[in-house]
């Protein structure tokens, strides 16, 4: 009787198991077709060995401990080539430390690409943009998530001058992070062939002239100067006269410039045309005159310091690049370097145009979040600088992990200017850009027209900006 007592027990109890176990809500045999809301902030300290058999019925509402899958980033930059091979080591060590993964999109038509997808509702969640004035234009139109709202600021102001946060700032608020810069306060020259000359680099703007004007007396050609850039020639020339205002007439007169809150034919601009043509055009002072301007390469330009047939060239950071791979076996330092714009108006000392990459964000979550941080970091940085290519004008990151005196040169200027400012064309774009690499031209050839150049310049400005 006992026996049949405890059958029928155990029967029971299996019974209600089973029923128990049948009770329960289903869980589907496919993923779900959007990923979770919130991505973890976090990888788990242990991945799973497997990946669970049965996805949840709906997305979790809070990152769940131990997540089943990576967060995903979509990033859209114009990187390419080795540029983008040196970013991906960049990204890489954040994918290792977090799981977490980078989708990349390379364009190097981002801003049309970007401005379809924005307008389609299905932007990047991160965009690294070649132009401070986009990332702004976005903050306008309330397309960005203020990063100080979950950025360290005390931190932020400890590795970044103010003129670079500035950069990134828009009604207070700060949107972009300046992740790369361009360094155009450069002028190029041989230390070796200047020390066999006794000469000695200019402090001021008075002190290039004269050292100018002693080269030519010698027997030398001072100035390299090349504006030939194919449908865009002209903007090497529109870069001296950029860099001339904000370091004559100030930051303040060079943002009403750039914002056309100031005509063109403002004395201030004038002064600017004329203070390059100082050089540009004296006799004798630049490489093969006026037909060497408007025909030599942008690029070609840099190779006169090397050949000897110049002493100095006005051009950015970049340049490095292009003697670098001309002459292979040169000596950074040695054979080539650069010194920095000499002081036009001691108020404006330390000024710097340039051009920056800015890293923004389209949509918030816990990985985008994580990416930012990460990339404002000078242990992100430091990756890139190492590789070379690359300036920071992140005061933390380490000058030592450089590659040579140049990068390192350039890399101190810009985290100590007293004012950093985007080149005035790329921020005036459009019609007024182009008239402004035309008027260059036109200025060189016909300099006693410079009123009626920037008169037209100034025709465009009102077309495109309508005041």
């Amino acid at each position: 009787m006992k026996r049949e007592k405890f059958v029928l027990v155990s029967a029971l109890l299996v019974l209600a198991m089973i029923l128990a176990a049948c009770g329960g809500k289903a869980t589907p045999t496919t993923a779900p077709t959007k990923a979770p809301a919130q991505q973890p902030t976090a990888v788990p300290t242990k991945v799973p060995t497997k990946a669970p058999t049965k996805a949840p019925t709906k997305a979790p509402t809070k990152a769940p401990a131990q997540p089943s899958g990576r967060a995903k980033l979509d990033v859209m930059a114009v990187w390419g080539g080795e540029e983008l091979n040196s970013f991906k080591a960049v990204y890489g060590a954040w994918e290792k430390e977090t799981g977490n993964q980078i989708e990349y999109e390379g364009t190097r038509d981002l801003t049309a690409v970007l401005k379809t997808r924005v307008e389609g509702n299905n932007p990047p969640d991160i965009a690294i943009l070649p132009n401070p004035g986009l990332a702004m234009e976005y903050a306008k139109a309330g397309k960005l998530i203020p990063l100080d709202s979950f950025l360290d600021m005390d931190q932020l102001k400890k590795d970044y001058a103010k003129a670079w946060l500035d950069v990134g700032t828009y009604n207070g608020k700060l949107y972009a992070i300046v992740f790369k810069a361009a360094n155009k306060g450069t002028i190029w020259y041989s230390p070796k062939r200047f020390g066999e000359k006794g000469y000695k680099v200019p402090k001021t703007w008075d002190q290039l002239l004269a050292l100018s004007d002693k080269i030519a007396k010698d027997g030398g050609v001072p100035w390299s100067i090349a504006a030939e850039s194919g449908s865009a020639s002209g903007w090497p020339l529109t870069d001296w006269i950029a860099q001339i205002v904000l370091t004559q007439s100030g930051p303040e007169v060079y943002d009403k410039w750039v914002k056309h809150e100031i005509p063109w034919t403002d004395p201030a601009i004038k002064k600017a045309f004329q203070t390059f043509g100082q050089i540009a055009l004296h006799k004798g002072w630049v490489l093969n005159g006026v037909d060497g301007i408007l025909a030599t390469n942008f690029v070609d330009g840099s190779y006169a310091i090397m050949d000897g047939s110049a002493y100095m060239y006005y051009l950015g950071d970049f340049t490095q690049g292009f003697i670098q791979k001309q002459y292979p076996k040169a000596v950074p330092g040695k054979d080539y370097a650069f010194f920095p714009w000499p002081t036009i108006n001691p108020k404006y000392a330390g000024g710097i145009t340039g051009g920056c990459d800015v890293v923004v964000m389209f949509k918030d979550s816990p990985a985008a979040r994580s990416f930012i941080q990460y990339l404002a970091s000078a242990k992100a940085q430091a990756i890139w600088a190492k590789r070379g290519g690359y300036t920071s004008p992140n005061k933390s990151v380490p000058l030592s992990v450089y590659p040579n005196d140049i990068a390192r040169d350039s890399a101190k200027m810009l985290t100590t200017a007293t004012a950093f400012r985007v080149g005035a064309g790329d921020l005036m774009g459009g019609a007024v850009q182009q008239a402004f690499w035309k008027g260059t031209l036109e200025y060189v050839q016909h300099p006693d027209k410079l009123d009626d150049i920037l008169k037209q310049i100034e025709a465009k400005a009102i077309e495109q900006y309508g005041k």
